[in-house]
């Protein structure tokens, strides 16, 4: 195990120091356009594929990164370059976590290679969990899967909201109930294989931020997926099955949920990571401005209403950024959040970028409510990271009931 360190070794800063060239170079000068067409960036996605930025090599690189600062460090530096986009390049991440942390060697094999294409034909996937009336209510969730044991197929109905490529995308990874008894440990990913009928996009969202970012809803109507498409095998599912069942009888359906609680928990640094990378960019725009932009003959920085606005945004970041990479490396050397590390970082994180994006735009005045000036982007994006993930009142709830002993529902 990795000791935790504030110091990213030889390989990471090269690795920071190349994504911060391919964000500065490529993605800031193409984000105001894709922001406004509010469009997939596909052209940027594949110059990511070009330079194996966009792969599952890349990413699991940084997840398998002992230290724990590989994911963190790298959302930070492709969020920093800008959101929309960013989200655009490690959306399709989100599924093929999904089945690495629950498919089989095969599945494995088969369905993520099929996510991300090519260099010449890039693909992207859709991670589809939550629903018009369940969100961070997961066990909620109504959409069904039946299993059809004269066909060995799965069948699929329901509508899945807020999905990132949802529709467009070429391999869909659907969270749906096989038993609704048990709540959430009732509840089996399902790879949806390209053109399957019976699934189509619902409403695109045209969004306040991240608008470069395709999300939408996904209906499935009568789908049919073949039995090897259930993440995991139908072996493995029932015997999870029982064994919740068995717990819930037993009392022991409190555990079960707080279980899948850390499981979310675990992931929420890497949105911490995001929101980092926004605030970042922001500040680093407004110190900028403040430095030449003069009034009454000087730099406005010379002001005290000014420098300390940018004294304390600076130490909001650098604050968020520690509350991450705490909870990345926890996460990594298996520590238990005791305090619910994860949510913090998420949640603290969030709300600086909502924060510091909203000053800049203060401190560059007339200009940053135009967009002249990218922090008027910046702020619309970063109103996202209170949001999904789980909100702040989530957050504020999981880490409240975590100090006091409390069940997490």
């Amino acid at each position: 195990m990795a000791e935790f360190t504030l110091e990213l070794n030889d390989d990471q800063k090269q690795v920071r120091d190349w994504l911060h060239g391919f964000a500065e170079d490529v993605m800031r000068p193409a984000a105001a356009e894709w922001d406004e067409r509010e469009e997939t960036p596909w052209p940027i996605i594949q110059e990511a594929a070009k330079l194996g930025i966009y792969s599952l090599d890349f990413y699991a690189q940084q997840f398998f990164d002992p230290t724990g600062l590989g994911i963190p460090m790298a959302m930070e530096e492709l969020f920093w370059g800008d959101a929309g986009i960013a989200l655009s390049i490690v959306g399709t991440g989100l599924a093929a976590v999904g089945v690495l942390a629950n498919g089989t060697e095969e599945q494995i094999g088969t369905w993520i290679p099929q996510m991300y294409g090519d260099v010449d034909d890039v693909k992207v996937a859709a991670f589809c969990s939550s629903e018009p009336d369940a969100g961070s209510d997961v066990a909620s969730m109504r959409t069904r899967a039946v299993y059809d044991e004269a066909k060995d197929e799965w069948v699929l109905n329901g509508t899945k909201t807020w999905a990132t490529n949802g529709g467009i995308a070429n391999v869909h990874v659907v969270v749906a109930v096989v038993d609704p008894e048990i709540g959430s440990k009732g509840h089996a990913s399902f790879i949806v294989p390209p053109n399957t009928p019976g699934l189509s996009q619902g409403q695109k969202f045209q969004k306040h931020g991240i608008r470069a970012s395709h999300t939408a809803e996904v209906v499935l109507e009568n789908v049919r997926v073949p039995g090897h498409c259930l993440l995991g095998g139908k072996e493995k599912l029932d015997e999870r099955l029982a064994r919740a069942r068995e717990k819930a009888k037993a009392g022991g359906g409190e555990r079960v949920k707080n279980a899948a609680m850390a499981t979310f928990e675990a992931s929420r640094p890497a949105v911490g990571a995001m929101a980092v990378g926004t605030a970042r960019a922001a500040y680093e725009v407004a110190l900028d401005y403040a430095k030449t932009r003069e009034q009454f003959g000087r730099p406005i920085i010379d002001n005290q209403g000014i420098a300390f606005q940018l004294a304390d945004m600076r130490t909001q970041i650098d604050a968020a950024r520690l509350l991450v990479w705490r909870a990345s490396w926890m996460a990594t050397a298996g520590k238990p959040f005791t305090s619910a590390e994860g949510s913090m970082s998420k949640l603290y994180a969030s709300e600086v970028a909502k924060k510091v994006t909203g000053q800049a735009i203060q401190i560059l005045g007339g200009n940053g409510f135009t967009r002249e000036y990218p922090v008027e982007r910046m702020h619309r994006d970063a109103a996202i990271y209170t949001i999904f993930e789980g909100t702040s009142e989530i957050q504020r709830l999981v880490i409240a009931r975590t100090l006091s002993g409390m069940p997490i529902r």
